[in-house]
């Protein structure tokens, strides 16, 4: 009886390994993949290992240039004064006013105003003398037959990028000498006080080589750099080099 009960016992386990290899081989005949499955898995896994690593590395980088550029922006502002006028509207007649005021203004200020050491001495200059430009703007627009009135004053305005020739000033906030004409509803003009861009050659707005070499005085090394890249490369460039020191 052991016997026979250990015959059936081992052919229970021969017939366990026949059925266990059968549904293996069914499995297979059926199309049962699951090694390429983990391997396509692992693939994907990696791709998007390495896309969210790319996405955090622009973020960094992203986040390091938005940082570098508002503080040199910031100081940036403290050492330039800039010029904006506004017209009364966008009227050809009324565009082509803005200019002639502006042209008087810069020729007063080139004549009179004496040579300053940086951006605080020329607007203390410009506020001791603004009753006389507001009088010349008043005046100005009299002769060509209008009579919108002038405001003048040095403040704090919101500016745009710029750029002059060669030289990028970023978007921000900036101390300048602002005078409006009449509703001031029409497109504006800007330019830069100290040092002085508008008075070499207030068409094309072009900085000369003193006035570049005074902004680079004041600036530090990166941040003149980072005003006078010429494309976006570069500048994308600065940031990236920026970023990994």
């Amino acid at each position: 009886m052991e016997r026979n009960c250990m015959s059936q016992n081992q052919a229970g386990t021969v017939c366990r390994k026949n059925k266990f290899k059968g549904l293996r081989l069914t499995a297979i005949q059926a199309g049962d993949t699951s090694p390429d499955l983990h391997g396509k898995e692992r693939y994907v896994i990696v791709i998007l290992s390495l896309l969210l690593a790319a996405m955090v590395t622009w973020f960094l980088m992203w986040k390091t240039g938005i940082e570098a550029g508002k503080q040199m922006q910031e100081h940036l502002a403290g050492e330039v004064l800039r010029f904006h006028i506004l017209a009364n509207s966008d009227s050809e007649e009324d565009q082509a006013l803005k200019i002639t005021v502006r042209d008087r203004i810069l020729d007063y200020l080139k004549t009179e105003m004496p040579e300053t050491r940086d951006a605080k001495e020329t607007a203390r200059w410009i506020r001791r003398h603004m009753d006389e430009l507001e009088a010349l703007g008043r005046r100005t627009v009299a002769e060509q037959g209008y009579d919108y009135p002038v405001n003048a004053a040095v403040t704090t305005c919101w500016f745009p990028d710029r750029t002059y020739g060669d030289m990028t000033f970023p978007a921000g906030n900036y101390e300048a000498l602002r005078i409006e004409l009449g509703d001031a509803d029409g497109h504006n003009w800007w330019c830069v006080l100290y040092p002085s861009l508008c008075f070499q050659d207030a068409a094309n707005a072009v900085f000369s080589e003193e006035s570049k070499q005074k902004l680079q005085n004041v600036l530090a090394e990166e941040e003149y750099a980072q005003m006078t890249a010429a494309s976006d490369f570069q500048i994308k460039w600065y940031f990236w080099e920026r970023w990994k020191g």
